[in-house]
């Protein structure tokens, strides 16, 4: 017997166990069924499950059993990345707890070091993940660190570069002053702050007295500038192009010249141009072949290339050193408040500086190209598809990719050094040895690269390097390319467009045939979530107080294409309520003694409400299939929440009580069996989304054999069909019931009130469908009587028209319908006057560019919501009217 409540706590562990013990998860690489696989974006080693996380694994995980239960033979790849610098920070900071830092060990023991952390809390995510119900096959787990994809880095950095498509270069970079190393553009953190801009007088060479000014917001950098730029149809500096400028403090001479780049509406106009610590400038100086000055070291501090008495200064204090001597030398025109963007390190926290220094590079512009007519030609497709654009505005533009960083957590760079400069890179050191002896004729003394590959760089080979690439294993052979890829639109450049790159050079083909990118979750009021606004929740905290499936089944209902998720956890509450509506609905079925009745054909049931769930449930699997194809999860849930808690328990089950409850025969003995065979479908319908509850009634409400999680999903192809005079039948009952229902809401009728009803006109039809369900039309709507009459009365009745009749609720004596016209007018007068105030606000421009993009969408679902309430209540004082 059933308990009376469903405990998820006390299920969840159990079955996940059972479910990972017996091999449930795992791919068949020799089974004859069609492969399905998707890899698992690789979450940080050092991570833990956030709400990003948690909506994209849940995704995942739902296509997977989806596809899983569909007979596919479903691999679903997981694994960690390394995560190379958040890592070395954490067990940095473990070292100065100590008293100690990372030099202190030397690079070895640092390493190893690391490792001994990551066997002992390198686990957390993936234990993290079997909570969520993730259902990967753990036994194939990769670490982006392991010696098989250790082996594909090496293999493929030494490829490229025989390819010419790694170089080492001089460029920009972010350079994090801190933590001594080049980042990514995701690890930096743009941050508004209100800043200054200084015009500064550059004097013109050879013409005492006139001066050129520039806008700048960096005073310090002028240091390193090596000219000036105007825009080329600017006439207020034409006459100077050409000419040259004395750079204060530094006294040199720096040209001024023609660019787009300057804008004639910003500042003054004129730019200074510092190619060394801008990317913008750097931009310029390569096309005007402008000298590159460098004034800052490793620390942001200012280098030999600084005057000397600057020489050692931190940039904050060479900034005001530099405006105090230009200031002095009446050189500043002005200064004024500037609200900005700065760049900080996400990991450090520091302002990120430009920085001008040696990398390794990746030629992606020319690894980009195939990538691009992949997406063009529909070989990889975007669902949706808007995130195409997106996708060829990035890779149509794409800059060279610095992969080197100077850490030591990370796949160190094949390259050696010999004494002269020389570089040879190799699968190996003897390799670089005996190309270093070819080449020079002697043998030398080599010198490794210290630094390490970019996180980017391995996780780009993620979906073959998982499989075994190198080697030419069966798994690579036959699970690529995978089916999708599921991720947020924030890595579509860092990590899906790299893939794709990296896929086309060493597989020759796609590594996913489609993308979904999903939105971001966001709190109530459509925000960010950050631990600085206090609006995040653990999602395991929200595991443990609702249960599992209640927040999957949540991320599912609101991930919507295009759109961003606002949770809230009153939705998250209201779907554990679901789970509890679904566990009654089990309870229900097992007091009335509804069971799987083996043989049994649903196709040859005879009652109507019978032959109408039976219909339902097959237009249902339709849905469900079509939905999911197309990544649809949100209708998905909606299907699925509108059958389980509506149509068979707000109606089928009420429909069935009568007959359940009556003598024993053929009709009752038709609806246990088509109950029981409707409720296990729908068992299996919502396992992909709500694994745990599904199972737990799975395994206590029927002798099956095997769990569900490798059940097969429903196909009806052969069977049963839609009864479709038993659809529009029972729709027109359940309608008819509603609408009586909804007139007795609107009009505040009494719940234990029952009401005469009538019908007026009504066809023949129609009063055979009365005198068929009259009993459950007479519970359910409340209603006194049900009688046919030739009209509607002139007073005392309020009328809904429906197909077939009019219904007409007697409501003389029950209701006072003077007051209730005069309550409702004030209430849509009441609604009006908001909706106005809304409107005003949203067509005011000055609201509109001030207010939040969140603050705005507020506004507009209030006002929505107040005309569908007001809609509502206008049609219940126009059924008053005749009244």
């Amino acid at each position: 017997m059933l308990d009376k409540t469903y405990r998820p706590g006390e299920v969840e562990t159990r079955l996940y166990e059972r479910w990972e013990r017996s091999g449930a998860f795992a791919a068949h690489p020799d089974s004859n069924a069609r492969p399905y696989a998707i890899v698992m974006p690789p979450p940080n080693v050092t991570g833990s499950l956030h709400h990003g996380h948690a909506l994209t694994f849940t995704l995942q995980d739902i296509l997977i059993r989806y596809h899983r239960m569909k007979g596919r033979d479903a691999l679903w790849q997981p694994g960690t990345d390394h995560a190379g610098i958040a890592t070395q920070m954490v067990v940095e900071r473990q070292l100065a707890a100590e008293g100690k830092t990372r030099h202190d060990l030397g690079r070895e023991r640092f390493v190893a070091r690391v490792w001994q952390w990551r066997e002992e809390s390198g686990g957390t995510i993936t234990r993290q993940l079997r909570r969520l119900g993730c259902s990967p096959d753990w036994s194939r787990e990769r670490f982006t660190m392991d010696e098989g994809l250790s082996a594909a880095v090496r293999k493929v950095f030494v490829e490229l570069h025989r390819r010419g498509l790694i170089y080492r270069d001089k460029r920009l970079v972010n350079w994090d002053p801190q933590l001594h190393t080049a980042i990514s553009d995701l690890e930096v953190e743009q941050r508004e702050v209100k800043g200054q801009i200084w015009y500064l007088r550059y004097p013109i060479e050879g013409e005492p007295g006139r001066f050129i000014v520039v806008a700048t917001t960096r005073p310090e950098t002028m240091l390193g500038d090596t000219a000036v730029a105007v825009h080329p149809d600017d006439e207020r500096f034409r006459a100077l192009v050409g000419k040259m400028a004395r750079l204060p403090l530094a006294d040199r001479l720096i040209p001024i010249l023609a660019d787009e780049h300057s804008d004639p509406a910003k500042g003054s106009g004129a730019v200074k141009i510092t190619p060394a610590h801008d990317f913008n400038d750097f931009a310029v100086g390569q096309r005007h072949k402008l000298p590159m000055v460098n004034v800052f070291d490793r620390d942001a501090r200012m280098n030999e290339n600084a005057p000397e008495r600057f020489r050692g200064l931190d940039r904050t204090v060479a900034r005001e050193r530099v405006v105090a001597e230009l200031e002095a030398l009446g050189l500043v025109e002005k200064i004024e408040p500037q609200a900005m963007t700065l760049p900080y390190g996400d990991r450090s926290g520091v302002v990120i500086e430009p920085w001008l220094t040696d990398q390794w590079y990746v030629d992606a512009a020319t690894l980009a190209k195939p990538a691009i007519e992949a997406v063009e030609h529909g070989r990889t497709r975007f669902v949706p598809k808007q995130w195409e654009n997106t996708f060829f505005e990035w890779m149509r533009n794409i800059q060279p990719w610095c992969v080197s960083r100077q850490i030591w957590w990370g796949h160190q760079i094949p390259a050696w050094y010999a004494p002269d400069g020389s570089i040879f890179v190799a699968l190996d050191e003897a390799g670089a040895r005996a190309q270093a002896e070819k080449k020079l004729g002697a043998v030398v003394a080599l010198t490794r690269d210290p630094d390490v590959l970019d996180t980017w760089f391995s996780s780009a080979l993620w979906p073959f390097s998982t499989l075994g690439w190198p080697d030419q294993t069966q798994a690579l052979a036959r699970y690529y390319p995978t089916d999708v890829l599921v991720t947020g639109f924030d890595i579509i450049f860092f990590w899906v467009a790299r893939m794709q790159m990296m896929g086309h050079a060493f597989m020759d083909d796609v590594p996913f045939r489609e993308v979904h990118i999903h939105g971001i979750v966001r709190d109530e009021r459509g925000q960010k979530m950050s631990k600085s606004k206090g609006n995040t929740a653990d999602p395991l905290d929200l595991i443990d107080r609702y249960g599992c499936d209640a927040l999957r089944f949540t991320l599912a209902a609101l991930a919507s294409h295009g759109r961003d998720i606002k949770l809230t956890e009153g939705r998250i509450e209201g779907y554990r309520n679901f789970a509890t509506k679904l566990w009654n609905a089990a309870r229900f079925c097992e007091i009335n003694e509804c069971r799987p009745v083996p043989g049994f054909d649903p196709g040859a049931a005879r009652d109507t409400v019978n032959r109408w769930i039976v219909g339902a449930l097959v237009a249902l699997v339709g849905s469900l299939d079509e939905a999911l194809a197309a990544y649809r999860f949100n209708d998905a849930a909606a299907g699925l929440y509108a059958f389980v808690w509506n149509t068979f328990c707000d109606w089928y089950v009420e429909f069935a009580k009568p007959i359940l409850a009556g003598p024993d025969g053929p009709a009752r003995a038709e609806t246990r069996a088509t109950a029981a065979w409707a409720f296990e479908n729908v068992l299996k319908l919502l396992h992909p989304i709500m694994p745990f509850v599904t199972e737990e009634l799975w395994g206590q409400t029927g002798k099956r054999e095997g769990m569900l999680i490798a059940a097969r999903w429903p196909d009806f192809a052969a069977g049963p069909r839609v009864d479709a005079g038993a659809v529009r039948e029972m729709e027109w009952v359940v309608r008819l019931i509603s609408e009586i229902r909804a007139v007795r809401a609107e009009l505040n009728v009494p719940a234990g009130v029952r009401v005469p009803v009538l019908l007026a006109g009504a066809e023949a039809e129609v009063l055979a469908r009365i005198e068929r369900h009259r009993d459950q039309v007479l519970v359910l709507a409340r209603a006194a009587s049900l009688a046919a009459v030739a009209s509607v009365p002139p007073a005392g009745c309020v009328a809904i028209s429906i197909e077939g009749a009019t219904v007409a609720l007697s409501l003389a004596g029950l209701v006072d319908l003077a007051e209730e016209r005069k309550r409702l007018t004030r209430e849509i007068a009441r609604l009006a006057g908001e909706i106005d105030k809304i409107e005003r606000k949203l067509g005011n421009a000055d609201f509109l560019a001030k207010a939040k993009p969140e603050v705005i969408e507020e506004q507009r679902e209030r006002r929505d919501e107040g005309e569908a309430a007001r809609a509502k209540l206008s049609d219940a004082l126009r059924r008053l009217a005749g009244a």
